[in-house]
């Protein structure tokens, strides 16, 4: 599918030089837009990632910092996608006060900027992960959320929909909020904060056992990176939906140890797995978004299966294998 509204337009991506960023980017050209704006502090992710085109406008800082912004916005962008984040669980415990201060002050510093400048759409990154709590009936739907959450990060994610929701009905500005579910694809580097993907692979890549922590029995709903940029360009040109949250996952349930297993056999990985203690924080047993919402809203489709994912991830790492063990962070 096409989307010819973004041809010839100015388009700001927060965060925009990590996985979903780096994709995003790829498909807005492919769209003839006129620039993309892509603002990354390079916290959890590296400049080599970013697309390499001249319509691509890099501007390294964070989303905290005014100078930064006061740049970022004097491109007066006519979409903004909002994806820049304190990433993730484990990091929001070790560190709390600078998760509030990334997801919450930062993203109300993006809201004020969007309030004055009058963009045509604000897309915020939200997580489905985080929002519904350990305890939500299966599959998830856009109706159910939680207070008691498990950590920070699943606090400041929430918080985020809290001041969108707050735009959208004082400001009247034009703001959806995406809510993700594991996203996986090429172009996420691992590290001690990343997700699990990006790390078996790199570990399996090093001839090394696959960590998993609880019984490998827990489920997520993995969705392709490509799928969740077809969703976030429909979200953000559909006159619909304004003011609404909506799903974007796979809406399939993949066992961690079916994963483990697919990515020692992709890589030749013979080391094969352990089983570490769970941590503390992570009472999510499964997982697994109803789609039916944005479906109907959107025509939202993913049709990535996970196994198909990861040869594509599996056949990145090898490209990049080099850039890759130059930063990886653990």
């Amino acid at each position: 599918m096409s989307f010819p509204d973004y041809a010839g337009k100015t388009v700001l991506i927060t965060g925009g030089a990590g996985l979903i960023g780096t994709n995003l980017t790829k498909a807005l050209l492919k769209e003839n837009v006129k620039q993309v704006v892509v603002l990354d502090d390079l916290s959890a992710a590296e400049k080599w990632n970013i697309p390499n085109d001249k319509r691509v406008k890099f501007i390294e800082g964070s989303i905290l910092d005014e100078e930064i912004m006061r740049h970022a916005f004097s491109t007066n962008p006519d979409f903004v996608f909002h994806l820049a984040a304190h990433f993730a669980n484990q990091n929001s415990v070790d560190h709390p006060e600078t998760d509030l201060e990334v997801n919450g002050k930062g993203t109300l510093k993006v809201l004020e900027y969007c309030r004055m400048l009058k963009p045509r759409r604000v897309v915020f990154a939200s997580s489905g992960c985080s929002v519904y709590g350990s305890e939500a009936p299966l599959p998830l739907t856009e109706d159910f959320i939680s207070l008691h959450l498990d950590t920070p990060y699943q606090i400041t994610k929430l918080l985020g929909e809290v001041y969108c929701n707050f735009y959208a009905d004082f400001y009247k500005l034009p703001i959806v909020i995406a809510r993700f579910f594991n996203v996986i694809g090429p172009g996420e580097i691992p590290g001690a904060y990343r997700n699990v993907i990006p790390n078996f692979m790199y570990w399996a890549m090093h001839g090394k056992k696959l960590p998993i922590t609880g019984t490998g029995e827990e489920t997520r709903d993995f969705t392709y990176v490509e799928d969740i940029v077809d969703g976030l360009l429909r979200m953000g040109t559909n006159p619909k939906i304004i003011g609404q949250a909506i799903n974007l996952a796979s809406n399939k349930e993949t066992k961690i140890i079916d994963l483990a297993k697919t990515i020692n056999e992709i890589t030749e990985n013979s080391a094969g797995i352990e089983f570490t203690e769970r941590r503390n924080w992570d009472r999510i047993i499964r997982r697994r978004a109803s789609i039916d919402k944005a479906r109907a809203l959107i025509g939202y489709d993913p049709k990535t299966e996970v196994s198909q994912a990861l040869q594509v991830i599996y056949k990145w790492f090898q490209e990049n294998r080099e850039n890759i063990e130059s930063s990886a962070r653990f």
